[in-house]
């Protein structure tokens, strides 16, 4: 059996994989750098966001009541899972319960094809994950197929994901080539859209022919029920939308109070994980849509007992993925490394996985909380500012779930060697006695000139666990202490300076003052999306369609003047088909600061028309764009479901490459009306 050690040094001697990691840390961090710079404020933010996160927690009762409450007054099904086979039993429950689908005779060859087995699409859940639920149901002959690419790509080659975010960041693109070509029988290429076109064209059938739909839930909220699911790629939004049954799995947790508190979520959430404003697909689901079912799984599986305990600061995550970019351990060693004694892999890795891991499933996975240098990146990276390192130091010293009835009392140092453990116990002895540890500081400066006279480092031996691929530096000649206090003067000086530049403003912060449809234009087109100003909407609609040599659309009624697109002779259609290329919608809203149009569900089946086809055609009023996202917040309250749309769908799931159209358009055409602007 490997040991976790072993697996270390494994993950650390493989080449691919080293690669693929620094392609998905430096990108990551980049992207999330760039994008926090559009909100000076992100700090404040961040400390709200804790304080929500923390009075969620401390009164999840009350929050969830309310939240299944006005679910079930909505028309949602609602039930609640104790564990992973409760779970389990409610999603079989279901699937053996289904309504009769009428199938159009282009899709029941599909349906034969298969054997008229049940078939999930299922979107991106760690939750999921977290329960084994596509082996327990593939064991009762339930087809499930998962269609982010990153994890239709791990599921092909029978893995789990290596990153919460990004689920095939382990992965190089001549990988995936000959992944693809070996089980979808295309020919060897490393281009990367055209595997993603290969994808796309494969799980559209998924999407057209599923029993059922499955996804996780980002955010519920409470004082309307609301389930906010985001996604790039606009699989989220397949899911939820075009299958007669829609079952979303949410950990019991992940609840938000209100509306308000889902926009400050949302301002943080993108940026932490993909660097973006906005993800490209928001959705607000409110009520099932006509003809459609949907159910709500609350996941327990352990989060009471952790909310009870030392680490119940660690359910206060919204799954960004920003620790483990930016820990230094979780960029050598890739998600698979994080394993259990028992060699299972944790099905959260990293820095907050290391605490979460262990805190649910108990003793097996403690060791994870030493894949770590407690050096706070962590904690500076998480956009709700939870104290990673303080719970990694109650994890090492045994204080996983203290009602736990799953860690023994000999959980301390869990993972650590006996060598180890005794070093660590003599540091403690010292670094406890403030003379005896200056003493110390001095003895092993003195000590390491001796062992490395003409070198920067010290080389130790490997069963310490760092002559695996690191060094030990030399210690400085002088202390911290002794440096300090000689430097003292110079230090008020620096903070003197330092409190200056504070107090004058960047050019960053003061921003530049533009007309909102200027904004708007120059995020979309940021984006890859285009935007005409018009006075005359149709007209220059039909102008486009002509361009394109378009004549048939997906027509949201209401929208254009039907009667100059019958002169044109474009034909339209208010009914969903998937051969058409481009659909046109209304918008009820645009947001100047990400480029994003809001659309919702109605007649003519407008969510569909700006999915299915490959064109998004938005008709915007001038006077409609708003500065942002909160802003918008309570046009969604009375719909049974809307998106924020933000931009082509998109992905970089192989190689951290983007390429635009994934499962939604490819691309997004905004007219925005302004003859009412003068």
């Amino acid at each position: 059996m490997v040991t976790f050690r072993q697996r270390i040094v494994e993950s650390i001697n493989n080449e691919n994989l080293q690669i693929a990691l620094d392609n998905n840390t430096e990108r990551r961090l980049k992207g999330r750098a760039a994008a926090f710079e559009s909100i000076p404020d992100w700090r404040t933010r961040r400390k709200r966001a804790h304080a929500v996160r923390a009075d969620v927690i401390e009164h999840l009762d009350e929050y969830l009541a309310q939240f299944i409450a006005k679910n079930e007054e909505n028309g949602v099904i609602v039930h609640r899972a104790k564990d992973a086979a409760e779970a389990i039993e409610i999603f079989l429950k279901i699937a053996k319960n289904l309504p009769q689908r009428k199938q159009e005779e282009s899709l029941v060859s599909l349906r034969e094809l298969r054997g008229k087995k049940i078939l999930i699409a299922k979107s991106k859940s760690m939750a999921s994950e977290e329960i084994a639920l596509n082996h327990a149901l593939e064991k009762e002959n339930i087809e499930v197929i998962e269609t982010d690419l990153g994890e239709y790509i791990v599921q092909l080659r029978h893995e789990r994901p290596s990153h919460i975010i990004t689920p095939a960041a382990h992965l190089r693109k001549e990988q995936v080539a000959e992944l693809f070509h070996e089980k979808l029988g295309i020919p060897y290429t490393t281009d990367i859209p055209t595997l993603t076109a290969t994808a796309r064209k494969v799980l559209r059938e998924v999407f057209l022919t599923a029993d059922i739909g499955f996804s996780g839930v980002n955010f519920g909220v409470a004082d309307t029920g609301s389930l906010c699911i985001i996604t790039n790629e606009g699989n989220g939004r397949m899911v939820s939308t075009i299958p007669p049954v829609h079952i979303a799995l949410m950990g019991m947790e992940r609840i938000v109070p209100n509306l308000d508190d889902l926009a400050l979520m949302l301002s943080l959430l993108p940026r932490s994980a993909t660097g973006q404003k906005l993800t490209v697909y928001t959705q607000i689901l409110n009520k099932p849509l006509d003809g459609q079912t949907r159910h709500l799984i609350i996941l327990d599986n352990g989060r009471t007992r952790l909310r009870n305990s030392p680490l119940k600061e660690s359910l206060y995550c919204i799954r960004c993925g920003a620790c483990l970019n930016a820990c230094p351990v979780f960029r050598e060693l890739s998600g698979h490394a994080y394993i259990g004694k028992d060699n299972s892999i944790a099905p959260y890795p990293g820095p907050i996985g290391s605490v979460i891991s262990p805190g649910l499933f108990g003793e097996n996975y403690v060791q994870l909380a030493q894949a770590s240098s407690l050096c706070g990146a962590c904690k500076d990276a998480c956009p709700v500012d939870i104290d990673l390192p303080k719970l990694l130091t109650r994890v090492r010293a045994g204080q996983s779930p203290v009602i736990s009835d799953q860690l023994s009392v000999n959980s301390e140092g869990a993972g650590l060697t006996a060598s180890t453990k005794i070093a660590l116990q003599i540091y403690t002895r010292v670094a406890t006695h403030p003379r005896l540890f200056s003493a110390a500081q001095k003895f092993a400066a003195l000590g390491s000139f001796l062992l490395a006279p003409s070198s920067k480092w010290i080389r130790l031996p490997a069963f310490t666990g760092w002559g695996y691929s690191k060094d030990l530096p030399k210690f400085a000649g002088k202390t911290f202490r002794d440096r300090y206090v000689k430097k003292i003067v110079e230090s008020e000086r620096f903070a003197s300076r330092l409190r200056r530049d504070i107090e004058t403003p960047t050019s960053g912060d003061v921003g530049v003052h533009l007309d909102k449809v200027e904004q708007f234009t120059q995020e979309l087109i940021a984006l890859g999306g285009h935007v005409y100003q018009t006075k005359n909407v149709t007209k220059d609609v039909i102008e486009f369609l002509k361009s394109r040599n378009i004549n048939k659309i997906h027509l949201e009624p209401h929208t254009l003047d039907e009667s100059l697109l019958k002169e044109a002779n474009i034909e339209f259609t208010h009914e969903p088909d998937d051969q058409i290329i481009a659909g046109v919608t209304n918008t009820r809203c645009g947001l100047a600061d990400t480029g994003s149009v809001l659309v919702a569900d109605g007649e003519g089946n407008p969510l569909r028309g700006s999915l299915l086809p490959e064109i998004h055609i938005a008709i915007l009023r001038a006077e409609n764009i708003l500065p942002s996202l909160p802003n918008a917040l309570d046009l969604v309250k009375d719909q049974r479901a809307a998106v924020f749309i933000t931009g082509p769908s998109r992905t970089a799931d192989i190689e951290m490459t983007l390429t635009i159209g994934v499962h939604g358009p490819k691309e997004i055409h905004v007219f925005v009306d302004d003859s009412n602007l003068g």
